[in-house]
């Protein structure tokens, strides 16, 4: 996403989508940035959770999140598994780039029928969800226009991706041309060749 939070002092004059600052008793202050109005900020008594997370998934890095987990969500879902995937009530946290990367990784076309897939193809993407997610993670995330980590420095997974934002260029994998689909107003990047 293209929010970040900024610590800052006090002083710091307000840029355009600057949304919330929080001021500590140092002088400083955690400034809350959101040009494209994706999060929020909520206040919640000690021991409670808010009502908008209740309801969601686990985080894809976390072990309950796993090969059998997906596929027993996947049964009689007629849902294409990309969409399937960015669902935040199902997994929390894929977002456009990590899922074509991941679903790359793992050799499932993004159009593919929740229901068809195998507990193997869960377990592969599952796995390459893990693996995609912990090296953008050591890489400081993806920038592609504005996205900066809380050090201020641009995230370097640009770098790593195979298909995102490639579409129309040869695999890295076997040089066939990369293919473009939307899916759920959403733009796929695969490849016909290594994803089935």
């Amino acid at each position: 996403m293209s929010g970040r939070l900024r610590v800052l002092p006090t002083t710091q004059s307000h840029e355009k989508h600057d949304h919330v600052d929080l001021i500590f008793t140092n002088g400083k202050m955690l400034r809350y940035h959101d040009p494209r109005r994706f999060g929020s900020f909520h206040w919640q008594p000690k021991n409670t959770v808010h009502w908008t997370l209740q309801k969601l998934g686990p985080e894809p890095l976390a072990e309950e999140f796993d090969g059998d987990y997906l596929f027993q969500k996947t049964r009689k879902r007629n849902a294409r598994i990309k969409s399937f995937i960015m669902n935040s009530h199902i997994v929390v946290g894929i977002g456009n780039i990590y899922a074509n990367e991941a679903l790359f990784l793992a050799g499932v076309r993004p159009q593919r029928k929740c229901a068809k897939l195998t507990r193997a193809d869960s377990v592969r993407l599952v796995t390459a969800i893990k693996k995609v997610l912990e090296a953008a993670i050591e890489a400081g995330g993806t920038t592609l226009r504005d996205y900066y980590g809380v050090d201020g420095e641009t995230g370097y997974f640009k770098m790593a991706l195979y298909v995102y934002g490639r579409g129309g260029e040869p695999c890295l994998h076997c040089t066939s041309s990369l293919k473009y689909v939307k899916n759920s107003q959403r733009q796929s990047i695969y490849c016909p060749q290594c994803q089935r």
